[in-house]
């Protein structure tokens, strides 16, 4: 007999009653020091002082309207965004499989207001990961993702990662949009170069085609720059944001150029709940605390700290552990093992880590841990490791 819950994942034997930081805990008191974070969501830990205070402040007034009415929240978290980031305008989501879809929709609309309606190709990257929506698998490409849910939306073409003697080969200047993550999670902590971003921008802007950047997992301070591509120096002219933005919270944005933007003109998209006044106030805390070179500097002082605990943990155990990637708080464990094996032997340790495509095992803390917790992290990851030694 199938669920109640339609089973599409394989879920762990483990459910948790409250959460406080870097430590969510089950029904009977256990406390798991918590690395995956909601996969790369809760950017400021479990109930947070003051996102708490942000969503019951505002759940006293009022929770939702609807997009048909001006949200004076949404516009201020709006106005944080384009003042913090290359972007013109923002529309506000519930996820970041929604802000893909409309990144798509951005790029044909875009195409079609400059009267080439035919130019729709997009080129992606192997091992990307955009969402589950029909539009997003189809821009992955990887059988994975697709398989049984065709005819997929046409035009998109995956090169191979960080391929750009491929990718020179492939753009073009019938070539809609470039659309990749700057480092991608689901693909296995994988960044891009700096240089390689820097050479994409450039080609983009010979051909005319539109930079779509993929920040739902990267961004939001968790590389010590507010957003990934930051590092590069480089700007895109659409970009996703979800996950960390809401800081626990469903939210998610697409920010665009004036003119990446220009043929979304009213009734070309919509959205219910996105920007609602709830999501709104947790994300403008959000980005009040995460976009300051306070906090900032602070991830990366601790990242140094993390990733040189976890180069020492790595050569202790040769036979499990590979190698460490990622940058910031975006980290992963390469390992010897299946990522899926370390996990579970995690759980033993009373530790929350996420695996990945690539043999990568995904270390996505709180940005506020802290130096003891970091300390205490590696050391069950330590238990953890020896548990598959050999």
């Amino acid at each position: 007999m199938i669920p109640h819950v339609l089973p599409t994942y394989n879920r762990a034997d483990l459910a948790f009653e409250k959460g406080e930081g870097v430590w969510a805990i089950t029904a009977d008191g256990t406390r798991y020091l918590d690395l995956g974070a909601g996969i790369a969501v809760n950017v400021l830990g479990h109930a947070n002082p003051d996102l708490v205070a942000a969503l019951t402040d505002q759940a006293q007034k009022i929770w939702h309207v609807s997009n048909l009415y001006h949200i004076p929240g949404q516009e201020k978290l709006a106005d944080l965004l384009v003042a913090n980031t290359f972007a013109d305008t923002v529309f506000f989501t519930n996820s970041g499989t929604e802000a893909a879809e409309l990144a798509i929709k951005m790029v044909r609309k875009y195409w079609d207001s400059e009267g080439q309606p035919e130019r729709i190709e997009i080129l992606t990257f192997e091992g990307a990961f955009h969402g589950r929506s029909t539009g997003a698998i189809a821009a992955s490409g990887s059988e994975k993702m697709t398989k049984g849910f065709g005819p997929l939306l046409p035009g998109f073409r995956s090169l191979p990662w960080g391929d750009m003697e491929a990718l020179k080969a492939a753009i073009s200047d019938k070539t809609a949009a470039i659309m990749l993550e700057p480092i991608q999670g689901e693909g296995g902590i994988r960044p891009l170069p700096d240089a390689d971003l820097k050479l994409i921008r450039e080609l983009c802007d010979q051909t005319g085609a539109l930079l779509v950047l993929d920040e739902v997992q990267a961004g939001m301070g968790r590389t010590g720059k507010l957003f990934a591509h930051e590092w590069a120096g480089i700007s895109p002219d659409i970009m996703m944001v979800a996950k960390g933005i809401g800081g626990g919270f469903p939210l998610g944005a697409l920010l665009a150029t004036e003119k990446a933007a220009k043929g979304m003109v009213a009734g070309t998209h919509g959205s219910t709940y996105g920007g609602n006044p709830l999501g709104a106030a947790v994300g403008t805390r959000v980005m009040e605390i995460v976009a300051t070179p306070e906090f900032l500097a602070e991830v990366n002082r601790k990242a140094g700290l993390f990733r040189q605990k976890l180069e020492a943990l790595v050569a202790a155990h040769p036979n499990t552990l590979e190698g460490v990637r990622g940058q910031g708080l975006m980290l992963g464990l390469k390992t010897k093992v299946a990522p899926a094996d370390l996990v579970k032997a995690g759980y033993a340790e009373h530790i929350l880590t996420v695996p990945a495509a690539d043999n990568t095992l995904r270390l996505l803390p709180p940005l506020n841990i802290t130096d003891d917790e970091i300390a205490e992290a590696v050391a069950r990851l330590d238990k953890a490791a020896a548990r598959l030694d050999g």
